[in-house]
């Protein structure tokens, strides 16, 4: 797995049309919080009770096949990197993992979004 800090993954997927872009968040966080343009949601961990997605590998592999490039992203990059260990661990070898995700890292004052992250670096993004 690579790592792309979130302005290198954007520019990779304006270079690699087939790329695909994989928002590993729950549901909630990709239509309240936000999400990237283009994003296709694929959980990692959802429902009431945060259970692991058993189909995440599958789902996946409809939305990209093993061929396309996959950029994982999740709120701060640790879920997305879970994530590509387990497609790697399915026979995926394309696989990016965007570093800080779309929300970034705590600040100092336990609150994200103020050093990095993918709405950090004013990367298009929209909310449902």
């Amino acid at each position: 797995m690579k790592h792309l800090e979130p302005k290198e993954a954007h520019d990779f997927l304006q270079q690699h049309k087939d790329a695909v872009l994989i928002d590993c968040r729950s549901e909630f966080e990709f239509l309240f919080v936000g999400h990237p343009v283009g994003a296709i949601l694929v959980a990692w961990y959802d429902g009431i009770d945060w259970a692991l997605n058993p189909h995440f590998v599958g789902q996946v592999r409809m939305a990209a096949s093993h061929d396309r490039p996959v950029i994982l992203i999740c709120r701060s990059g640790n879920r997305s990197r879970e994530a590509g260990q387990a497609l790697e661990n399915a026979g995926f070898t394309n696989i990016y993992n965007v570093l800080h995700g779309f929300e970034g890292e705590l600040d100092d004052y336990h609150q994200r979004g103020a050093l990095n992250g993918w709405r950090f670096d004013g990367l298009p993004w929209e909310q449902c």
